[in-house]
């Protein structure tokens, strides 16, 4: 599946809240609160996000995933440091999940990553953490929360397609 990436502008703020909330779909469903609560939660919860990102990571770089030419089908925000390439966040929306979209993105990646490792902090419970495994991540220190360290090490051999099924 052919994509391109593309930076992420203030008009496209409801694409990026709509990437945002499909990632917590599930997680809100369980808590019985009402749509308006669940939607000023997910536009707290999404603007602390942005805010992290920006105040963490002043250089990081936010673009939108398109496919079939301008058809929004996630986003990917990297920080691109000497020493390694670290995802910040990968997100496809449902209708593009199982597609191989994130696993050809992440391939990627790992190709512009050169000689540097290419990491990323994984939700523990995330079912995505099996793709990153299969592609090469490996987990770095104890888990911290919620989230554990991965990282791709430079110059891992390069996966082909048939290499990333489950």
């Amino acid at each position: 599946m052919d994509y391109r990436l593309r930076p992420a502008t203030a008009a496209d703020e409801a694409w990026q809240f709509a990437i945002y909330a499909s990632t917590r779909a599930d997680e809100l469903a369980l808590t019985g609160w009402p749509p308006g609560q669940c939607q000023a939660f997910l536009q707290h919860q999404h603007r602390a996000q942005q805010q992290h990102y920006h105040q963490h990571f002043p250089g990081s770089l936010c673009q939108l995933i398109l496919v079939d030419g301008d058809t929004v089908a996630g986003r990917l925000w990297l920080d691109e440091g000497d020493d390694r390439l670290h995802i910040l966040d990968i997100a496809l929306l449902p209708a593009w999940r199982g597609r191989g979209l994130g696993t050809r993105c992440l391939q990627a990646l790992a190709e512009a990553a050169g000689q540097r490792p290419l990491s990323i902090h994984v939700e523990i419970h995330n079912p995505a953490r099996r793709l990153y495994e299969r592609l090469g991540f490996v987990a770095e220190g104890e888990p911290l929360g919620l989230y554990q360290a991965m990282a791709r090490p430079a110059g891992a051999h390069r996966l082909q397609p048939e290499e990333c099924l489950p």
